[in-house]
């Protein structure tokens, strides 16, 4: 009798302990996925062999491939003509945020993320009468979409994308190192970019 309590006991203790086990894998996967649910785009994901899931055209998406294509993600850098920063940004456009101190900015990622998304809500302001005529048309063969509009935007200026698309494509600007707002248009086509709130004058 002694003999089956004890096996009975035992058989308990490993139910137990394995219950206990299985809620603390579960807990962990969670914080995982979680983590890993802020990961960059699927070019950067190439260059570092990690597993982890890759954005698709969500938001973070867009931003993430933009960063990339300006400066591979690099929160520290400037370019040859003095660009700033992971969005590689003027500093004349980040005067209009009233940002002056560039030693700072280069040190501060959250507002490098907050210029990005002010800048964009600034031009999807300027560009809404021509996002709301040009998304959906196509141009040189190139569908146009709003999350293409305003990366173009972000590389040649709201002016410049205006020139393109009410040209309908003749009028094109290209910059310093030959990218063009053709090749954004196209290369940046079909994010999700209803995030952005068009505003004249957003508050970082």
């Amino acid at each position: 009798m002694k003999k089956i309590v004890i096996i009975f006991s035992l058989l308990a203790l490993v139910i137990i302990v394995s219950s206990f086990s299985n809620k603390s894998k579960v807990k962990n996967t969670v914080i995982v996925n979680k983590y890993y649910s802020t990961v960059q785009t699927k070019e950067q994901s190439n260059l570092k062999p990690i597993n982890i899931p890759f954005v698709g055209k969500s938001f973070t998406g867009f931003k993430e491939a933009v960063a990339f294509k300006e400066s591979q993600g690099n929160y520290n850098t400037i370019n040859t003509l003095g660009y700033l920063g992971k969005y590689q940004f003027g500093r004349t456009t980040l005067e209009r945020f009233n940002i002056y101190n560039t030693r700072h900015f280069l040190k501060d990622p959250e507002l490098q993320e907050d210029a990005f998304i002010a800048l964009c809500s600034v031009n999807k302001w300027i560009l809404r009468k021509d996002i709301r005529r040009s998304t959906g048309k196509t141009i040189n063969h190139i569908k146009i979409t709003e999350s293409g509009i305003l990366a173009a935007a972000h590389l040649a200026g709201a002016g410049n994308v205006k020139k393109y698309l009410r040209s309908n494509g003749n009028l094109d600007f290209k910059d310093a190192y030959g990218s063009t707002v053709q090749h954004y248009l196209k290369q940046f086509s079909g994010y999700d970019t209803s995030i952005i709130e068009a505003s004249k004058n957003p508050v970082l």
